[in-house]
């Protein structure tokens, strides 16, 4: 029969608390899912739909720059944008926890409050995978083929950083915004920052101000490194375009350094 351990919390180290609270906020996260399975059916639904209606719709009329099939420039497009448009349902579950009082209950436990804000991004992380999974699934049955082997996994470990990157933005803004409705219209902050990049068009088709912007668009860079990585690389003019790989790693670091602390910052901040 094995031992009970019987020693007191105080006995255990700091590291062992934060991933302990850190992975019941990630429970608690998946079992929402699981208990509602509309939300999620919406939420990994939605990039199938995004990939056949682009692909589909727009793929004829599209045309990329030095010539090849647009569906190979559209779908690594796609699959930064899905990690990008994330961050809305990071927000809106962070808000919706915090008017249902769930957040104050947090606070009044003895957990680390870093803790709550990491188990809400590894969480999200988790569903990124499946979205990226079903996307991907569905550009294959459309006739999508990248190279596979250091590259495919390259390009998919830069999605999910782009989208771990995007997290503490979602949750920074839903300790901010008052309501789930008010979190429903950061779509509206969304749309134009993934339609001004290189998602859907290349920057160079664009007027030159607006082709600057999309230039220096992080998700023009992670999008850019992707297409290089699945085998489909579309040149540019510009540094940041030259150097996609590069800046797809370093946006996301950047942004982190910023929003990470502001969310933590912000946690902490809320009344009691």
């Amino acid at each position: 029969m094995s031992a009970i351990d019987l020693s007191p919390p105080g006995t255990r180290g700091r590291t062992y608390w934060l991933l302990a609270d850190c992975w019941n906020v990630v429970r608690r996260g998946l079992t929402h899912y699981q208990r509602q399975p509309v939300n999620i059916a919406w939420q990994l639904g939605f990039p199938i739909l995004s990939v056949l209606l682009y692909g589909y719709v727009f793929g004829s009329a599209m045309k990329v720059p030095g010539g090849g099939d647009y569906n190979d420039y559209l779908m690594p497009g796609m699959f930064a944008m899905t990690m990008a448009f994330g961050f809305i349902n990071t927000a809106t579950v962070v808000v919706h926890d915090s008017t249902k009082g769930v957040i104050d209950r947090f606070r009044s436990m003895p957990m680390a409050s870093s803790a709550v804000v990491a188990g809400r991004g590894v969480t999200d992380l988790l569903v990124a995978c499946a979205e990226l999974a079903i996307m991907m699934l569905t550009a294959l049955a459309m006739g999508w083929r990248p190279e596979g082997g250091l590259g495919f996994l390259g390009a998919f470990g830069l999605l999910l950083w782009l989208r771990f990157a995007l997290i503490w933005i979602g949750v920074w803004l839903g300790l901010l915004v008052p309501n789930p409705e008010a979190a429903g219209g950061l779509f509206a902050v969304a749309f134009p920052l993934t339609m001004i990049s290189s998602i859907f068009v290349a920057p160079q088709l664009m007027p030159g101000w607006l082709s600057w912007v999309a230039v220096w668009n992080p998700i023009s860079s992670t999008a850019a490194a992707t297409r290089e990585l699945f085998g489909t690389p579309v040149g540019g003019d510009t540094w940041v375009e030259r150097h996609a790989l590069l800046m797809a790693g370093v946006w996301p670091v950047i942004l982190t350094l910023i929003f990470l602390p502001l969310a933590v910052r912000r946690f902490r901040k809320l009344s009691r």
